[in-house]
């Protein structure tokens, strides 16, 4: 059975970063696109970063552009998200998301996804 594990949240101050990983198991992300999603308390979950199964496409949402940086290593079969100058607003339960295998096209914005996370907190508060 096909894995995603996130892993690197925690709780930090604001202006702090954090890195978090996603890294796959019984598959391979060589050729899928891979997306990071927010869920904040209360709110609807997100789409916040996808990374093309190149790695040199990814695409941002406008909450976190400039402040976050998705990037992958394909020898590790990992995915990353660098998120730096956190805002409470940045609190949440941050999953990774990966492009179904059948007719993937390894672009972002993805049309279907197939191997999802189970999700890593991050928490920021003074």
């Amino acid at each position: 059975q096909s894995q995603f594990v996130e892993s690197g949240g925690g709780l930090v101050q604001p202006g702090e970063s954090l890195r978090l990983s996603c890294v796959a198991s019984r598959f391979s992300l060589n050729l899928l696109a891979v997306a990071w999603f927010r869920q904040a308390p209360g709110k609807e979950q997100e789409e916040i970063a996808c990374v093309e199964s190149s790695g040199q496409g990814a695409t941002y949402a406008a909450s976190v552009q400039g402040r976050f940086t998705v990037s992958r290593d394909s020898a590790k079969n990992t995915v990353y998200l660098q998120m730096n100058n956190l805002t409470p607003d940045d609190a949440g339960i941050y999953r990774c998301a990966a492009e179904r295998s059948f007719l993937a096209l390894g672009a972002c914005p993805v049309r279907a996804f197939g191997t999802w996370g189970q999700g890593t907190q991050v928490s920021v508060s003074t």
